[in-house]
């Protein structure tokens, strides 16, 4: 059995921790990385798509970042309580076009006692937007320690 600490009960600082790790996971784009952060029957709904298990998750995550390229994400807790993290993201990312978006959504986030997540519901909503007005400006890969959150950038 695959235990991923923190483990809930989550506090304020596990809750940034676990929120954080998950945020470098996606901003590998590594889908089979990502998946081992759910359980084997983990439970998802992301925006109108319904998924069940790793498998289905990790096909999901290759699709997705097959389409949305240059993807950088920044996740913040938005409120935790025993074994449930609430958060809320923004992503920038390119279509094959060249044209930019900002993704806006929230996550509700649902923990076995082993530190896994065995349910996630999203709700996002994408805003096309001038390369100019970029935000998320690192190299691929996860968000240097230094780069404002969310609320630094006024989002």
């Amino acid at each position: 059995m695959s235990v991923r600490p923190p483990l809930p009960p989550f506090t304020e600082d596990t809750a940034a921790q676990k929120a954080r790790m998950a945020e470098d996971a996606w901003n590998s784009r590594d889908p089979a990385r990502v998946a081992l952060a759910y359980t084997p029957d983990s439970r998802w709904r992301n925006r109108s798509t319904f998924l069940r298990g790793r498998e289905a998750i990790e096909a999901f995550l290759q699709q997705k970042w097959e389409r949305e390229l240059d993807y950088r994400l920044i996740k913040e807790v938005w409120a935790f309580s025993g074994d449930h993290i609430a958060v809320r993201f923004a992503y920038e990312w390119r279509d094959s076009e060249g044209s930019w978006f900002r993704s806006h959504g929230n996550e509700q986030w649902a923990f076995d006692g082993t530190g896994l997540m065995r349910r996630r519901e999203a709700s996002i909503n994408d805003v096309p937007i001038r390369a100019e007005d970029r935000l998320f400006h690192w190299p691929l890969g996860v968000r240097p320690a230094e780069h404002p959150g969310l609320e630094q950038l006024g989002l």
